[in-house]
């Protein structure tokens, strides 16, 4: 969870205490606020400290329980303001993939440089369609969510006209392995292959590729992407991390150089892609 989630998490907590402390009526216990709600006594404990985030209707309840009913509208805010941070996947696809990848486009609209880093997969604006259905069939199997899979192929392939447009740069960066990754069937990953090893030329795209040989300055890990060096998303297995702060992104931005320092380039990258496709072929 990132540190400024767990802040505001925490400020919101306060200000649940304050309004319990200056009650209506006078201050209530943590016991008389809890039995008003139907709670057991120790939510009240977990929300006033930060170690639950509340839903709507436990601070419209906490609201009425103080007196304060108009209080729910602030509440709701500041609920909102740090819940943008991190958006379950539950939630966003709830509807499909599609939506998802529409937030993506719009995002990608508004930034002219991009850092990325990818682990264990191609990069989704370098992808093929027939990768990019793989993949999100094997992600709604994860998360059971509706399939879209067409429609959230085509959203993903309008986003890489980007590539296309010399207004826009993309510092990329992948894991060797990401390239022997079995993620669809192996003749899809050959042609994914040869799609990558074109994307090596474009004006638009420095893409780096770690070899498993070389030595690290940092363990590989999550992916992400920095756009314009001022917001980072992450993405984990139960939700996507939007940060802004800047010390935050300071740090994905520090990683980034570090997993950059490993990487090789142009023809050494070539080498690798291409040595993937002749192992793919080997099989």
């Amino acid at each position: 969870m990132s540190t400024d989630y767990q802040q505001a998490r925490e400020a919101l907590g306060v200000r649940l205490r304050e309004l319990r402390l200056s009650a209506v009526g006078g201050r209530l216990t943590g016991t008389q606020l809890a039995g008003q709600a139907g709670w057991n006594k120790s939510k009240v404990s977990r929300l006033e400290n930060g170690r639950q985030t509340p839903s709507p209707d436990d601070l419209r309840a906490w609201a009425e329980a103080t007196g304060r009913p108009d209080a729910y509208d602030e509440l709701l805010a500041r609920l909102r303001g740090f819940e943008s941070h991190i958006r379950s996947w539950r939630r966003q696809l709830a509807a499909g993939h599609k939506a998802v990848q529409d937030t993506h486009l719009s995002a990608h609209a508004d930034a002219t440089v991009f850092r990325g880093w990818e682990p264990a997969m191609v990069f989704g604006i370098l992808q093929t369609p027939d990768y990019a259905r793989a993949i999100f069939t094997r992600y709604a199997e994860l998360q059971r969510s509706p399939r879209d899979t067409e429609e959230a192929v085509r959203s993903r392939m309008q986003r890489q006209q980007e590539l296309y447009d010399s207004s826009k740069r993309f510092h990329l960066i992948m894991w060797e392995a990401a390239l022997h990754a079995l993620v669809c069937p192996p003749p899809v990953l050959a042609a994914q292959l040869d799609r990558l090893a074109g994307s090596i030329g474009l004006d638009t795209v420095e893409l780096g590729i770690i070899p498993q040989s070389a030595a690290l300055k940092i363990p590989p890990a999550t992916a992400f992407w920095v756009y314009d060096d001022r917001q980072v998303i992450v993405e984990n297995w139960h939700a996507e991390l939007w940060i802004d702060d800047e010390v935050s992104v300071e740090t994905y931005l520090r990683t980034w150089k570090m997993l950059r320092a490993s990487a090789v380039y142009g023809a050494d990258a070539h080498r690798l892609v291409n040595a993937a496709r002749e192992a793919l072929e080997r099989r």
